[in-house]
């Protein structure tokens, strides 16, 4: 799968996870995953909100204070606040980036600022939660609701970071080939052609998907693709199980009955039952699938994404 500069997948990422000095201290976060091997399929959009908000490098730290849902940004010896002043700024930074279309955020983990979830919230009876988020992360998710994101700590998770970078191909391929000119057939394509990974994540939400994309003829097209798409994303946030991988990796062996031989038919079983117990992974019975389809030239499997979601380069499968 070949990306080309003019149409790399945008994504938003804090600006000390590619290297650059702006933490409080004047040091970086540089992760070399995200620079060296997603790097070339994306175009950043770097954001540093405490240092565009106005403070300096180095700075004091800060740190969340007061209630989970609404916490304060206060200077962690001073107490000074800087709470409105970043939510000020991010109002205006949000507008920025509506023109940027975004196809994913990544933030820092650990930021009082940029942290997604799982940040230290300081109340002021003293009790210290551990359940806070950000506030320029809260704000870009409110702003972006469908907008696939993700923290550097989380993405350490193999099954994570497939599943986030699985997402923000798909959200490319949605907003390229079908939401900024909707019809029923674009839908009906789209559909067709992630049949296979919608049901690798969630089988009930393609069902409901199904039944919309069946009445798209006679439905108000601005409505169906807000539902459709609401749909898709949530259908998404749920990671593939091994066992949702073999229900699918089945299901596409069914298209081949009238085709292999018993002996062909037997391999990929054994290959589906050796991943299913966890002793080879998901890119052995996809690469022989892949074989099988190029070999007998099953058209529909060919469009399917689920066997190509994203470019094998990343090696993402390798590791699920």
């Amino acid at each position: 799968m070949n990306v080309s500069e003019n149409n790399k997948i945008r994504l938003g990422i804090a600006r000390c996870l590619l290297g650059e000095k702006v933490r409080y201290d004047g040091a970086h976060k540089l992760d070399r995953y995200l620079r060296d091997v997603l790097g070339p399929y994306v175009e950043w959009v770097p954001v540093c909100p405490e240092m565009e908000c106005g403070m300096g490098v180095p700075r004091e730290a800060v740190r969340l204070v007061g209630e989970i849902e609404n916490p304060r940004l206060l200077g962690r010896n001073s107490g000074e606040d800087w709470t409105e002043r970043m939510q000020e700024w991010g109002r205006k930074k949000l507008a920025l980036l509506e023109k940027e279309n975004l196809c994913g955020y990544i933030f820092k983990h650990g930021s009082p600022s940029n942290a997604m979830g799982r940040m230290k919230v300081f109340h002021e009876d003293g009790r210290i939660f551990y359940s806070g988020t950000g506030i320029w992360a809260r704000m870009v998710m409110d702003h972006f609701p469908d907008l696939p994101c993700e923290d550097d700590g989380r993405l350490h998770d193999n099954g994570i970071r497939e599943n986030f970078i699985n997402r923000i191909f798909t959200f490319k391929r949605w907003r390229d080939n079908v939401s900024e000119s909707f019809s029923a057939a674009k839908l009906v394509d789209f559909h067709t052609r992630h049949k296979m990974l919608i049901m690798a994540h969630n089988e009930a939400v393609y069902r409901r998907m199904g039944k919309l994309v069946a009445s798209a003829g006679s439905a108000d097209p601005v409505a169906i693709s807000g539902e459709y798409s609401a749909l898709l994303f949530k259908a998404l946030i749920y990671r593939p199980t091994v066992k949702k991988h073999v229900n699918v990796l089945t299901h596409a062996l069914g298209h081949f009955k009238k085709d292999i031989s018993a002996d062909e038919k037997q391999e990929m079983l054994e290959l589906i039952d050796r991943f299913h117990k966890q002793l080879i992974p998901l890119i052995v019975p996809i690469t022989m699938l892949n074989h099988y389809v190029r070999k007998y030239d099953k058209e529909y499997l060919q469009q399917q994404f689920y066997l190509n979601p994203y470019p094998a380069e990343l090696m993402l499968r390798n590791h699920v």
